[in-house]
C-alpha cells in the first residue's frame, strides 16, 4: 500500500492575502489599459432628431446640411444639399453616416486619428477633432446614380438631335403655301 506524504501548510504572514488581492488588481488595471490604449479611437453620433428607414452604406451617395466646427467652436466648413459619396470623404464621417437614417439630425465628433491626422488641411490644423452638425436628407446607391446619369444625358443627346433637325420659322415660312405663292407671282 502507498502512503500519501503530508506536509503542513505554513501559515501566511499577516497581511499577505491583501497583497496578493492587491497584485491581481493592478494586473487586472494593467491589462484594461493596455486593452483601451490598443482599441482603435471611435466617432461619436449623438441623434438630435431620429430619421427613418435604412442608412448608408459605403458604396452609396448621400445629400447632407452640414456644418463643420473645430474644438474652439470656430466653423471651418458648411454646406447645403451637399452630394458626397462616402468613399470620397475621411473614414471618420463615413463611418458617422453609416449610423444615420433619412431625415435625422445628427452631432458628431469624429476623433482626428479618424479625420486628417497629423496632417493640416486648410484651416483644420494637424491633430485636430472635428465637430459636426449634420442633416441626412437623402440616399442612393452609386449604380442608381449612374443610373439617372445616363438617362439625363440620353434625353440631353435626344433633345439636342430634335432642336438640329426641327425646321426654323423661316424654313416653314419658305415651305407654306403663301411662300408658294409670293414665289409664283414674282416669276
Amino acid at each position: 500500500m502507498t502512503e500519501i506524504t503530508r506536509v503542513a501548510l505554513q501559515p501566511l504572514a499577516k497581511g499577505s492575502i491583501s497583497k496578493v488581492w492587491l497584485g491581481v488588481l493592478a494586473l487586472g488595471l494593467a491589462g484594461a489599459g493596455l486593452a483601451a490604449a490598443g482599441t482603435p479611437p471611435l466617432v461619436k453620433v449623438e441623434t438630435l432628431e431620429a430619421g427613418t428607414g435604412a442608412s448608408p452604406t459605403t458604396e452609396d451617395v448621400v445629400l447632407i446640411n452640414y456644418q463643420g466646427v473645430l474644438p474652439d467652436g470656430k466653423v471651418f466648413d458648411q454646406q447645403d444639399h451637399a452630394v458626397m459619396p462616402l468613399q470620397g470623404v475621411v473614414p471618420g464621417f463615413a463611418k458617422a453616416l453609416q449610423q444615420m437614417q433619412k431625415g435625422g439630425k445628427y452631432h458628431v465628433i469624429i476623433p482626428a486619428k479618424l479625420g486628417y491626422g497629423d496632417r493640416a488641411v486648410g484651416p483644420i490644423p494637424a491633430n485636430t477633432d472635428l465637430v459636426f452638425n449634420i442633416t441626412l436628407i437623402d440616399f442612393r446607391s452609386r449604380a442608381e446614380i449612374e443610373q439617372q446619369q445616363r438617362m439625363m444625358q440620353q434625353m440631353q443627346a435626344q433633345m439636342q438631335q430634335e432642336a438640329a433637325t426641327a425646321s426654323t420659322p423661316e424654313q416653314e415660312e419658305q415651305h407654306s403655301p403663301q411662300a408658294a405663292v409670293k414665289k409664283a407671282k414674282k416669276q
